[in-house]
């Protein structure tokens, strides 16, 4: 094989990798991988490891931001970075340890979470029984609120 057909070949074979490894994925369908205890919250600067609490929020340019509770989000949301807005939420399911949608989960008030704000996210259909449920709103104001 000539150098010129070697050089080509390598050429169209980088050129492939790029277009292929540059792909963009959609954190609004599926979020992204979390690596547990190494992730670091955006807040807190804690390493996330309570498989229950954890939330994975995506900003409008696609960054994907980390906590490790959804306290810290709202906080370093509300009062660090207000100029950030997210396209997705997602929690971690108190119940199932799967991922949902923070804005359409209920919460519990009363959990013994990694910052101790106390709030863990439920589907509508999986929340515990006998106890107060809040939407991700009120949550956002008894975080505001408790201020720390």
């Amino acid at each position: 094989m000539s150098m010129k057909k070697i050089f080509f070949s390598n050429l169209l074979m980088i050129f492939t990798f790029f277009l292929t490894g540059c792909e963009k994925k959609d954190y609004t369908k599926e979020p992204p991988k979390l690596h547990w205890d190494r992730d670091m919250c955006e807040r807190c600067k804690m390493a996330i490891s309570d498989r229950k609490f954890a939330v994975e929020a995506i900003g409008e340019d696609g960054k994907v931001y980390r906590f490790d509770d959804i306290g810290c989000l709202i906080l370093w949301q509300n009062k660090e970075h207000p100029e950030i807005r997210f396209k997705k939420i997602w929690i971690k399911d108190a119940k199932s340890g799967k991922w949902i949608d923070a804005k359409k989960a209920k919460y519990t008030t009363d959990s013994i979470t990694p910052m101790g704000y106390g709030f863990a996210a439920y589907k509508e259909y999986e929340k515990p029984q006998n106890k107060e449920f809040i939407d991700y709103e009120e949550v956002k104001r008894r975080v505001i609120k408790i201020g720390r």
